[in-house]
């Protein structure tokens, strides 16, 4: 209940309520006058009043002061009445984002140092994570029964068929893993057959088959050179889109499917990644040159910046902020795949052009 509600009645001021008897006016005294009459103490005000021009106040009688009513909530203080400007602020815990990057950061590099197999190791665990977070979300938000086991199954084999077999492997993977999923919908009481399989084959080419251009990147001889520029062009530019958008962001670039995205922001996006993308082809990538890496960094900048606005079509279709909560700072791991995903093959199809597959 408001406290205002509680606040006593305030007494009007003026002579015409002192003059009346009201529930708040205290009961006037009788006192005998010099003849030994008793009479009523308004009357000799009333007397008084005739010899006083009129005054309803007898001289010696002060007039009754009226009760001062409290002041409302925060008129002491006008000047605190607006709420203070608000400073931007990130809309996650950037200690907590911090940490985890830098700790996933330290595991790919660390597997990509190592052995190879390794970091093929790391994709599948990334793939089949994904895979179970966007099923889930699917099943919660939309009742969509994408089959999980034959798209986890289909997913690890394609990105080991992509690293074994070349794209030729990962195509006939990706075909297998589709007729996998329409096969074991069939267990299934035939109700939304069509809606599920559909899902189950988007969520197959979606997560794991993008991700398999990732392990096709390993096979070259400056396969790790290739992955870390890859990650640092990607890294870069949502860094670049951030750090721009957030400094001198004020033109939306998506308002409808992603408010907080300005065109200030892609502009440093496409900055960022393609100074980054000339320094990489020029000390990274056998045989790259420079003017490859600005062309490399502007097509990443673009795909990176329309993988992110595609997952958050996802989500804002499925009502919710992110796809999981695995990663403090991130969300899931598919929030933190949406640029890469697209990314990937981008980045294979253009080094493939410039510096060959080998």
């Amino acid at each position: 209940m408001n406290d205002s509600s509680w606040q006593p009645e305030p007494v009007p001021a003026g002579p015409a309520y002192d003059a009346q008897v009201g529930p708040h006016t205290r009961p006037m005294p009788i006192v005998p006058d010099a003849a030994g009459r008793d009479f009523d103490d308004r009357e000799a005000r009333d007397r008084g009043a005739a010899s006083d021009g009129g005054s309803p106040f007898r001289a010696d009688t002060p007039p009754q002061e009226p009760m001062p009513s409290p002041p409302p909530p925060h008129a002491e203080h006008p000047q605190d009445s607006s709420p203070p400007p608000q400073k931007k602020r990130a809309g996650r815990d950037l200690r907590a984002a911090i940490g985890v990057g830098v700790g996933l950061g330290a595991v790919i590099f660390a597997s990509l140092l190592i052995v190879k197999a390794v970091f093929v190791g790391v994709v599948v665990v990334a793939v089949v994570v994904g895979l179970w977070e966007l099923t889930s979300r699917l099943q919660e938000k939309k009742g969509i029964k994408a089959p999980l086991v034959p798209l986890a199954v289909g997913g690890a084999a394609m990105v080991i068929a992509g690293y074994v077999r070349g794209a030729e492997g990962a195509w006939v993977a990706m075909a297998l893993t589709v007729l996998a999923v329409l096969v074991w919908r069939m267990t299934e009481p035939p109700e939304d057959y069509l809606k599920d399989v559909t899902a189950g084959a988007f969520a197959a080419f979606y997560v794991p088959f993008l991700a398999t251009f990732v392990a096709m990147l390993l096979t070259a001889d400056d396969g790790p050179q290739r992955v870390i520029t890859f990650l640092l062009l990607t890294v870069v530019s949502d860094t670049g889109a951030y750090a721009v958008g957030w400094r001198f962001g004020k033109t939306k670039l998506a308002p409808r499917i992603s408010p907080g995205k300005t065109r200030e922001g892609l502009f440093g996006a496409v900055a960022f990644a393609m100074v980054a993308g000339a320094l990489c082809m020029e000390f990274l990538i056998d045989g790259g040159a420079w003017w490859q890496g600005l062309l490399l960094g502007l097509a990443v900048a673009v795909s990176a910046t329309l993988g992110d606005l595609g997952e958050s079509m996802i989500k804002r279709d499925l009502g919710i902020k992110d796809m999981g909560t695995l990663l403090p700072g991130h969300g899931g791991i598919m929030d933190r795949l949406d640029s890469l995903l697209p990314t990937a093959p981008v980045v294979w199809l253009l080094l493939a052009a410039f510096v060959g597959t080998g």
